[in-house]
């Protein structure tokens, strides 16, 4: 009983707080971003500007377009398992505070999950999607309309250089994609730039 008890009380745990902690230390080992605040545990500080975390990768991740909205609390705790496997492996203490994910230092978590990316590693198809989301997060604001993340000063597009759309809110380029023009314009084509 006091087993099942325990396993609860984890499941409440992982479900709140120490999910959104879990999975955010994740988003920040796969793209790193500069801490929060002082009390930050879950992102390392390893990096200067925002990034995974900063970038909205747990919102994306919450995005029932991804398809692995439902299986967060999964992963969360797929990885505090390996995480305190992994800990026992290295003679690490952790801290009980925090989830075991979060209490490693970012090398630990670094290293964590390059085993779990690895070929032939048997959860490695989560562990890789999960850090698709969360690079997609930072690379194309996924989750959000462009000008929002672009007004909103989304860190992975203003790393990216991504400009700003015309005060009507459509992109136009006034230098070639290549420096040069590939090919002369066809003459039917419309204003909006459609062929006829």
């Amino acid at each position: 009983m006091e087993d099942e008890l325990s396993h609860h009380e984890e499941q409440v745990a992982l479900s709140g707080e120490f999910r959104t902690m879990t999975l955010e230390a994740y988003a920040d080992t796969i793209i790193p971003g500069e801490k929060r605040g002082p009390e930050d545990r879950a992102i390392a500080g390893v990096a200067t500007g925002g990034g995974a975390v900063q970038a909205g990768a747990l919102e994306l991740l919450a995005w029932d377009a991804t398809g692995i909205h439902d299986g967060l609390d999964d992963l969360a705790r797929l990885l505090n398992e390996h995480t305190t496997a992994y800990a026992e492996e290295q003679g690490l203490e952790l801290d009980a505070d925090v989830p075991p994910f979060v209490a490693l230092g970012y090398e630990h978590r670094a290293e964590l999950v390059l085993r779990l990316t690895k070929p032939g590693h048997p959860e490695k198809d989560f562990w890789v999607m999960l850090a698709l989301f969360c690079n997609m997060a930072f690379d194309s604001a996924a989750h959000l309309p462009t000008q929002q993340a672009l007004q909103d000063g989304h860190p992975g597009l203003a790393a990216l250089g991504i400009s700003k759309p015309d005060p009507d809110g459509l992109w136009r380029f006034t230098d070639f994609g290549y420096g040069r023009e590939l090919a002369r314009m066809h003459p039917d084509t419309t204003p909006s730039g459609s062929p006829a």
